[in-house]
């Protein structure tokens, strides 16, 4: 059953009434979105049925989150609307011009926050359909499976080879089904099959070795990533904000027009629905942070000097 958030409906009719000569249908606001969510969860539900169990939860919990953010959006945008009344409903006498340009920055604000929530639609029909990402809350598990069977088909592969140079056939190889040996055999007569002397020519170890090394390199990262530290800085935070898998920067005011420059030209990205400067939680993120010195803290310390996994690695590197 889909879960819905609260709509304010004493704001929906102010906005109504500050924008509109007709009446306010009473509840038609909550109807509008529960019908919206209920569209995000019929998507859902597809989606399920159409990738592993294993994917559910992460689904659920995006389904859950647009339903939540969409409210919040909605709620807001009607408190806006309901700022200053339509020229249409007052009259041009004594309009509040300030005011409506206000009101219409903070809109447009609004309305770039529920493009960003209808993000979460997409991501909800893309969730297990592609590789895998770091945002995965399964990425680890999904990655420690792929390299157990890049290790198990390395270790095949050996055999095989081993088996054949020892016998000089591939029958009775208990490494192989009888489809695969006959496979093999096939692919070894092809032209591009230069070595006739091993079924599994060195370049396919050799391109699957590496195939491990890199998932090993990322499991290692995506496992030490709780072991980022946020810090502050003159004006504002750097958040870790591992359920988004963001380093977020928060700034009490905004940034000037050279920060923001530098920010871009570092790889961060303004987020309105987080209210934050963010980009990819990861080491680069952290190094780009550090190049930065309005992001450093009070005391001149590099914030990459302050990750617990950049101080383990002193330590070891110490003993």
């Amino acid at each position: 059953m889909p879960k819905y958030y609260p709509i304010n409906e004493e704001a929906a009719k102010r906005a109504k009434d500050m924008n509109s000569f007709s009446d306010y249908q009473p509840g038609s606001a909550t109807a509008g979105y529960r019908a919206m969510v209920d569209e995000a969860y019929a998507a859902a539900e597809r989606q399920k049925a159409r990738v592993d169990p294993m994917y559910h939860d992460k689904i659920d919990a995006l389904v859950d989150r647009y339903a939540r953010k969409l409210a919040e959006n909605l709620n807001e945008r009607n408190v806006i609307d309901a700022r200053v009344p339509s020229i249409l409903i007052s009259g041009g006498g004594n309009f509040p011009v300030a005011k409506k340009h206000k009101q219409n920055a903070a809109r447009d604000r609004n309305y770039g926050e529920y493009a960003e929530i209808s993000k979460l639609l997409d991501k909800i029909r893309s969730v297990g359909m592609g590789g895998i990402s770091a945002d995965d809350d399964l990425a680890v598990e999904k990655l420690t499976k792929k390299l157990e069977g890049l290790e198990s088909q390395q270790t095949t592969m050996k055999e095989v080879n081993a088996y054949f140079r020892k016998h000089k056939t591939l029958d009775g190889c208990p490494e192989l089904t009888p489809e695969q040996a006959e496979k093999l055999k096939a692919d070894m007569a092809q032209s591009w099959h230069l070595d006739k002397s091993k079924p599994y020519p060195a370049y396919l170890l050799s391109n699957n070795n590496a195939n491990i090394r890199r998932a090993r390199q990322r499991i290692e990262e995506l496992s030490s990533r709780s072991e980022f530290a946020g810090w502050t800085f003159p004006g504002g935070e750097a958040k870790i904000n591992e359920a988004e898998n963001r380093l977020q920067l928060i700034f009490e005011e905004k940034p000037d027009a050279d920060q923001r420059q530098e920010l871009k030209s570092n790889g961060f990205k303004w987020a309105p629905s987080q209210g934050a400067w963010q980009r990819q939680l990861n080491q680069n993120a952290i190094r780009a942070a550090a190049r930065i010195d309005f992001l450093r803290p009070e005391d001149g310390t590099s914030p990459y000097q302050l990750q617990p996994f950049v101080k383990r690695e002193n330590k070891e590197m110490s003993r």
